[in-house]
């Protein structure tokens, strides 16, 4: 799984230009898929078909990740940004990003060592990204072209750290999830899904089109077992967290209960999460055509939407586990 969450994290694609994770996860999908596709919006959905007599289940794993996108050149050849997702200005300055051309340049932000205060956080208008360019015509990137962060995938044995683990460690889960599963009497379809983290919009095309009976997210949640965190009752290593609200969805009770009940059945460790702002691709299934008996699987990470992510180990396995069980064995509710 690490070498697998590895390759996933370091592969580029932002929102909107998902195309190289998209390539990659099919690869490794396509012997284990009895159908595999790739919809109007860039969704890939691989289908397992079940024996018969069960319901059609939809997984949803993002592909995408947050990223920086040029919206001007000056005449220094100093790169203008604006963000794509839920981009932090405080954890950027300093950072490198990476575009679609293999083009690096350093995030910085004006009067850096010269008279800016330290203790001031920066504004979007003061940050601009420097690809050593001197002129527009010499930068090698332009209006358009999007930056997403550089940062080694990092082993620390039981936890590991990347950048974009929101959500290519979903990715993973689903992919593992897919390759390990025996018979199923449901149909299950694994839906990789773009755009998410500017609105959960491939979510949305892939729900309608899929037209599932039930609905599972797996994607990251926050944590509060950092110093000063905020309280919240998740923490890593103490199991996948069962969502029960986040700011823009409730999970539907009948499955909360399912995913609880499976996790005890298995005596899988699992927590259940609250999260106070940000939402899922659940929120988008539960709302497609008349609606969708929705629930979400969520991953504790430590430092959401920065360059260096954190997840346990156990906490993945967990996750497939119980993944594994959920689309296996007949629904229960």
């Amino acid at each position: 799984m690490k070498d697998l969450i590895g390759k996933l994290v370091d592969v580029y694609g932002p929102s909107g230009h998902e195309g190289q994770v998209r390539a990659l996860i099919e690869g490794l999908a396509r012997d284990a898929a009895d159908e595999i596709r790739t919809d109007a919006m860039g969704n890939l959905i691989a289908l397992k078909r079940g024996t018969g007599g069960g319901k059609r289940i939809m997984i949803a794993a993002h592909m995408d990740e947050i990223a920086l996108i040029v919206s001007y050149v000056d005449k220094k050849g100093f790169l203008r940004v604006g963000r794509v997702g839920g981009v932090f200005l405080p954890t950027l300055i300093g950072s490198q990003v990476r575009f679609a051309n293999g083009v690096t340049g350093v995030v910085a932000r004006e009067k850096w060592l010269t008279g800016g205060s330290t203790s001031q956080l920066p504004k979007w208008e003061e940050v601009y990204i420097d690809v050593g360019a001197t002129s527009p015509e010499d930068a090698p990137v332009g209006v358009g072209d999007v930056g997403v962060f550089v940062q080694p995938f990092a082993d620390l044995g039981t936890r590991i750290v990347g950048k974009a683990m929101d959500d290519r460690v979903g990715c993973a889960i689903a992919l593992q999830a897919l390759r390990t599963m025996g018979e199923s009497p449901n149909d299950v379809y694994f839906c990789f899904t773009v755009q998410e983290e500017v609105g959960t919009r491939g979510a949305l095309v892939s729900a309608f089109g899929v037209e599932p009976e039930v609905g599972v997210a797996i994607d990251v949640t926050d944590t509060g077992d950092t110093p000063e965190s905020q309280p919240m009752s998740v923490s890593l290593g103490e199991g996948p967290a069962i969502k029960v609200m986040d700011s823009g969805f409730l999970t539907h009770p009948g499955v909360k209960d399912w995913m609880i009940g499976s996790a005890e059945r298995l005596d899988i460790p699992y927590q259940l999460e609250v999260l106070l702002a940000g939402s899922t691709d659940a929120r988008a299934i539960q709302t497609s055509r008349a609606g969708v008996p929705a629930g979400c699987i969520s991953i504790p990470t430590r430092y959401v939407h920065t360059q260096s992510e954190m997840v346990d180990m156990g906490d993945v396995e967990g996750s497939v586990r119980l993944l594994v069980d959920l689309v296996t064995q007949p629904v229960t509710f």
